[in-house]
């Protein structure tokens, strides 16, 4: 008789890598970047309020606000890998009911992929520093960056082409990815991460940990920096196009100007190598000193409209350099204990710029045009671009040697 036995790989299943990380994060490219565009358009088109469209989004991210803080104390009763699962069904779900296409149905799928999105980016967030060691998570960035690249570059301008063509259409092919992306999930056999030890006490309310996030002035600053990076992205993606349409231009340009951006994310290795010349504290403070000067400008009111969107279409190149570089405090930062906790926080800057965003830009509206909200945008990044300052100057090297703060105090735990 011959001895059967159970391959490895089906009794151990492999550490997820950098790699497979990477691949979740391309398939979830594809899925919101083809509707990234797609959405403000459609929403101003069944409502052409200004006014009204960040009403919705305010709504919409006081709500994800509270699913992403919640994601930690939901993983109580459901299993992560569920958890993950169902944010992916979501933006499936959502798809489906986008294509039916009334104004309803549309808001609706929005909050859908708010949901999905914040639902899986905390669980994503969670394996990763589960399983990739602090020191490469400058890689996992740039990796998932470069992976991310065409479908955020190729699904702005394609979704709004599409959705010209056959309204249905971006949905269902974001649907199908969103589909995709769940499946190589299920591959990775990721399970619910690492058991770091065994709880001796109930695990704690939602939101008892934010004192250990309050108490930890890094961990505030990196999600100061998602936060305010985040804003800038809303200003871009979501006003540009209203802008442009406002002014006369084609509501193909906010999709096609994206792309062009986000063509940018190719070139993450190249970034990563300059940011590894230098430092992180260089990288962020760079980023955000160009944003502040870019988007300011653009806000003035003095420019004409081509040269308005210029401006911020140049700024949008280093919006990316803050992608790849100003998560990185954060997640350096964070206990092995307080993974998920930790994660539901950092997630939350999508939500926090979804509610701040909108609802800074109902302000400024009251009393000034469209342009103004760039302005606020330019205004937070600048805010950023000063605490950036009180980082350590080699935050992020394998290697450092403690060294006397440079212009103020160091940033530490």
């Amino acid at each position: 008789m011959f001895e059967r036995r159970i391959p490895e790989w089906l009794r151990h299943a492999p550490a997820p890598s950098v790699r497979g990380f990477a691949t979740l994060a391309g398939f979830e490219a594809v899925t919101r970047g083809i509707l990234i565009s797609v959405f403000p358009v459609a929403v101003y088109t069944a409502l052409p309020d200004a006014a009204v469209i960040s009403s919705i989004y305010f709504v919409i991210g006081l709500f994800s606000l509270a699913v992403g803080l919640l994601v930690p104390f939901l993983t109580r009763f459901i299993q992560r890998r569920w958890m993950y699962a169902i944010g992916a069904a979501g933006y499936v779900a959502g798809s489906g009911i986008a294509m039916i296409g009334t104004p309803e149905m549309i808001v609706l799928a929005l909050v859908m992929h708010s949901l999905a999105t914040v639902t899986t980016f905390v669980c994503f967030n969670a394996y990763v520093m589960d399983y990739i060691a602090r020191i490469e998570l400058g890689k996992c960035e740039t990796l998932r960056m470069f992976y991310s690249a065409l479908g955020w570059t190729v699904g702005p301008v394609l979704g709004v082409l599409m959705w010209g063509w056959w309204p249905p259409l971006p949905f269902l092919i974001s649907g199908a990815s969103a589909g995709v992306m769940l499946g190589a999930f299920v591959s990775m056999r990721m399970g619910n991460g690492k058991l770091i030890t065994r709880a001796r006490q109930p695990a704690p309310n939602p939101l008892a940990y934010l004192g250990r996030f309050f108490q930890q002035p890094r961990l505030i600053a990196g999600w100061l920096f998602a936060v305010i990076r985040s804003c800038g992205w809303w200003a871009y993606v979501v006003y540009l196009p209203i802008y442009a349409v406002e002014n006369g231009m084609s509501d193909q340009l906010g999709g096609a100007l994206l792309s062009i951006t986000n063509a940018a994310l190719f070139s993450s290795p190249l970034l990563l190598r300059w940011m590894q010349a230098r430092s992180i504290r260089y990288s962020v403070r760079t980023g955000f000193l160009a944003c502040a000067i870019l988007f300011t400008l653009a806000g003035t009111g003095l420019l004409p409209a081509p040269i308005v969107i210029a401006c911020l279409f140049i700024g949008s190149f280093f919006l990316i350099l803050l992608d790849i570089c100003a998560g990185l405090p954060f997640l350096m930062a964070v206990k092995p204990s307080e993974r998920t906790e930790m994660s539901a926080i950092y997630s939350s800057f999508r939500d926090v710029s979804g509610i701040l965003t909108p609802g800074v830009a109902w302000l400024v509206l009251l009393v000034a045009p469209l342009s103004g909200i760039f302005a606020a945008a330019g205004s937070f990044c600048a805010v950023a671009w000063l605490i950036s300052g009180r980082l350590h100057p080699r935050l992020g090297q394998s290697r450092m040697k403690p060294l006397p703060p440079l212009g103020g105090k160091v940033m530490t735990d």
